[in-house]
C-alpha cells in the first residue's frame, strides 16, 4: 500500500478544492510530502514540499499564494488546499514521500500513489 490520494473532482476557475493524502505507517519516516501534478501531454510539474517535522513548507511560482500544504500527525494525512483555481491547475495530483526538502525539490521521490484528478471548468 502506496499513499492514497482523494479530493480531487470538478470545480469552476476561481474555485476551492482540498486534497488529501493518506501516508501508510510504513512511510510514517519519511518526513518530506510533497504535491505534483501532471497534465496531459505536459512534463511533471512540483507543487508543494512539506517537512512534517519542520513545518516547513515551498510552492513552485506557479501556485505560491494560493496553494497551501498542511499536515495532521494523529491521522497521518498531509492535505493540499488550492484556492482561486485556475485552468492551467488542471491534472492528476500526486502526494510522494521524499528523504529530505532537498530531494523534493529535485523530484527525488521515494514513493506515490495513484493520484486523483482536479478538472477546472471556466
Amino acid at each position: 500500500v502506496q499513499l492514497v490520494e482523494s479530493g480531487g473532482g470538478l470545480v469552476r476557475a476561481g474555485g476551492s478544492l482540498r486534497l488529501s493524502c493518506a501516508v501508510p505507517d510504513f512511510l510514517s519516516g519519511e518526513i518530506v510530502i510533497a504535491w505534483f501534478r501532471q497534465a496531459p501531454g505536459k512534463a511533471r510539474e512540483g507543487v508543494s514540499c512539506l517537512d512534517r517535522n519542520l513545518g516547513t513548507d515551498i510552492y513552485s511560482d506557479s501556485v505560491k499564494g494560493r496553494f497551501t500544504t498542511s499536515s495532521d500527525s494523529a491521522k497521518n494525512t498531509v492535505y493540499l488546499q488550492m484556492n482561486t483555481l485556475k485552468p492551467e491547475d488542471a491534472g492528476v495530483y500526486y502526494c510522494p514521500a521524499a528523504r529530505s526538502i532537498r530531494q523534493c525539490v529535485i523530484g527525488n521521490y521515494d514513493a506515490w500513489g495513484q493520484g486523483t484528478q482536479v478538472t477546472i471548468s471556466s
